[in-house]
């Protein structure tokens, strides 16, 4: 693994935006203008880095399964926070009904530098982003600055696979795909709309709507879509956190197709995913799976022997690096107010001043892809970068 510079493409804005990514530059809290999309550099990987990461990626992939089977044998849910009795209901129903219910994607947050094994920072299988600059502009950058170099980059393909392979399990009708108003980037809105491409190649009929668009009947007592249809499917780019507790959460468990026709709506992805997305798994895997190499040691109650070699908290649900704390070794073993996850400190590799992290994606149980961030700071968030890589 390297980091290389190299001189952008002329007019690498347009291509890019041409490309899907509308959002190619990142706008600080000071008003001025940052790529997001950086092409100034690029990672390469050996063949073998890519083999051995693809094994990680599968194998920790189904140690997740694995502990969210013992989420749901042992009731481990408080220690998610989820306490309210009918999401703990319709969440084991979906666990164990998983098999008739569409579930597409997820991204596993990886620290690696080529050097030692890659460690778990986080997973999210619910609601991850950074897909479509992962999956379509970083291909076409490749073609065109290193034509005939490989990339660690199925997802397209496998995403369409998907759609097609999963299509028995959806109710008739059109897939309804939303995301939120509330995105002000454009990310969300160009990831569903990335995600209805993938959908509408495998054959699939399709619909665009917003969340806040989503209408309830009451006479049918069933959602329904802006021309008054059913919504029998839909893909949400949403968190299973709000959607259960918004407005109209209680409609949302009662009409919840957890597969077979057991409700009116099939959700996607469905609600299971709600115990792989929150941090409260990294706790839990270190504990079925203590010692692993690809895992850092974590706990829910505190830092405990952390304090001497450092920690990261987490809160239990946050997306781009919200909340987190880094906590140098040496400080005292602080407990937070709200719930958390104390996470062993594992710095991001340092390549020329940028701290880098490795999103590698999973399409339905396999590795399908890598999307690469640098930031500046030691936690990666809303304003780190995007680079694309190649395999040399």
């Amino acid at each position: 693994m390297e980091r290389h510079t190299i001189t952008p493409r002329p007019d690498w804005q347009r291509t890019v935006e041409d490309q899907g990514l509308v959002y190619p530059l990142t706008r600080y809290p000071d008003g001025s203008l940052r790529p997001y999309w950086d092409e100034s550099a690029y990672y390469s990987f050996t063949l073998p880095e890519v083999e051995a990461l693809e094994e990680v990626v599968e194998e920790l992939h189904a140690m997740c399964l694995a502990a969210a089977a013992h989420i749901v044998e042992r009731n481990r849910f408080p220690d998610l926070g989820i306490t309210d009795a009918r999401v703990v209901e319709r969440v084991t129903e979906s666990w164990r009904r998983r098999a008739e219910q569409p579930s597409l994607y997820a991204r596993f947050d990886l620290v690696y530098d080529g050097t030692g094994p890659a460690k778990m920072l986080e997973y999210n299988a619910d609601t991850p982003t950074s897909l479509v600059e992962a999956a379509s502009p970083q291909w076409f950058w490749m073609e065109d600055r290193f034509p005939g170099a490989d990339q660690w980059n199925s997802l397209h393909e496998r995403l369409v696979d998907a759609w097609r392979r999963q299509a028995p399990l959806l109710p008739p009708g059109p897939v309804h795909f939303a995301h939120s108003e509330t995105d002000e980037l454009g990310e969300d809105l160009m990831t569903v709309a990335y995600l209805r491409e993938t959908a509408e190649q495998a054959g699939l009929v399709t619909e665009a709507l917003s969340v806040e668009r989503i209408g309830w009947d009451r006479l049918s007592r069933r959602f329904v879509d802006e021309k008054l249809r059913f919504i029998r499917s839909c893909f949400k780019l949403y968190p299973w956190e709000w959607l259960v507790t918004d407005r109209f959460g209680k409609h949302v468990l009662s009409t919840l197709d957890n597969g077979g026709g057991s409700g009116t709506t099939c959700w996607i992805e469905p609600a299971w995913k709600m115990l792989l997305s929150n941090k409260a798994l990294l706790a839990i895997l270190w504990e079925l799976y203590p010692d692993h190499p690809n895992l850092l040691p974590a706990y829910l109650d505190g830092p405990r022997e952390l304090a001497a070699t450092g920690w990261a908290s987490k809160p239990l649900l946050g997306r781009e690096g919200a909340g987190v704390v880094l906590h140098p070794p040496g400080g005292a073993p602080e407990v937070r107010d709200e719930p958390c996850c104390y996470q062993g400190l594992a710095p991001l590799p340092d390549f020329d001043g940028n701290r880098t992290l490795l999103g590698a994606w999973v399409v339905e149980d396999e590795a399908a892809g890598l999307g690469i961030r640098e930031s500046a700071g030691p936690v990666t968030d809303e304003y780190a970068r995007f680079l694309p890589h190649v395999i040399l």
